[in-house]
């Protein structure tokens, strides 16, 4: 059997599907990035693998997004390194091909992808503030003493959410510990933080955007029924959810991996390979550019960060 491998590698999690000629995919893994995604890809590859053990299947084209997309790209030989916009517009849109809006929360990052007949006409994503992410959730969920799991299912249970402030992570915490301690049910305040992230995404990341549907909320927040009520409340239209909507990303550097692959066969011997980067400053103008280096077993893979060719770094064919 041909497949395409495909990894989509965040600040948080790091996400890996294989597919089929058919773009089914056949096997699928979601891991956290835990600061080191050179690691983290091994260990994805290592479960992959795993799961198509016995079976006769070539892969012939690795894909990579995410925000160390170039770095596994080079680690791995990838033939499409493309950014995050792409990539979840078309593992999206090869499951719904009629979507119109893309709602997208991951750990530390959002984002908002507008399309129309398939083609992606507008979309942006979140900047410093972390108000409306799953990390926030996380971090309350901590707070409140709950597995961030079970916030949805509790959330659904309140009939008066909190009302706490949106604006951003500082000014939502405080107002969270002011509700807490003026005695609001532990219910409501979990419903409260949900409308929270929805309404903080719509105020800032989706702020001026026209949202029309069919709708798709999709990365791991969109396993939190609770801000999908949220968004569906405030919005005042059907959101749709997907099982696989965490891997939206790799599934779409997969399909790119089918469209530019060049027929070479990927091998997971790779894994046992040591690779490692290095950061160096250039110094040979008034840039001082930071360089990072990639290395596969101490041989150069590439190099980059150089505003201009005095800082180039030769790679050994």
């Amino acid at each position: 059997m041909i497949a395409y491998l495909g990894i989509d590698i965040g600040s948080i999690s790091t996400k890996g599907v294989i597919i089929d000629e058919k773009q089914n995919i056949i096997a699928s893994s979601y891991l956290y990035t835990e600061g080191n995604p050179i690691a983290a890809v091994k260990k994805l590859l290592a479960e992959l693998e795993e799961q198509i053990k016995g079976k006769d299947i070539k892969i012939l084209g690795v894909g990579t997004t995410g925000s160390a997309r170039k770095l596994i790209g080079t680690m791995l030989g990838a033939c499409s390194i493309k950014n995050e916009i792409t990539a979840h517009a078309i593992g999206t849109l090869s499951l719904y091909p009629d979507i119109k809006t893309i709602l997208e929360i991951g750990g530390q990052d959002s984002k908002i992808i507008l399309l129309d007949n398939g083609i992606v006409v507008d979309y942006a994503m979140n900047t410093l503030c972390a108000a409306g992410t799953g990390s926030f959730l996380s971090s309350q969920a901590k707070r409140l003493g709950i597995d961030v799991k079970d916030f949805g299912k509790i959330a659904l249970t309140s009939e008066h959410p909190a009302n706490i402030a949106a604006r951003c992570t500082v000014f939502a915490e405080s107002d969270l510990v002011h509700k807490i301690q003026m005695g609001y049910e532990k219910k409501d305040i979990i419903a409260g933080l949900c409308y929270s992230v929805a309404s903080n995404y719509l105020n800032n990341v989706a702020k001026g955007k026209k949202i029309e549907g069919p709708i798709i909320f999709q990365g791991g927040v969109s396993k939190n029924i609770g801000v999908k009520k949220a968004f569906q409340d405030l919005l005042d239209q059907e959101i749709i959810t997907d099982p696989n909507g965490h891997l939206m990303g790799a599934l779409g550097s997969a399909i790119l991996a089918k469209k530019l692959s060049q027929g070479r066969e990927f091998n997971f011997n790779i894994t046992d390979c040591s690779f490692k980067t290095e950061g160096v400053e250039c110094g040979k103008c008034p840039n001082h550019c930071e360089i990072i280096i990639v290395k596969k077993d101490d041989q150069i893979l590439d190099a980059w960060g150089n505003r201009c060719p005095r800082g180039t770094i030769k790679v050994k064919e």
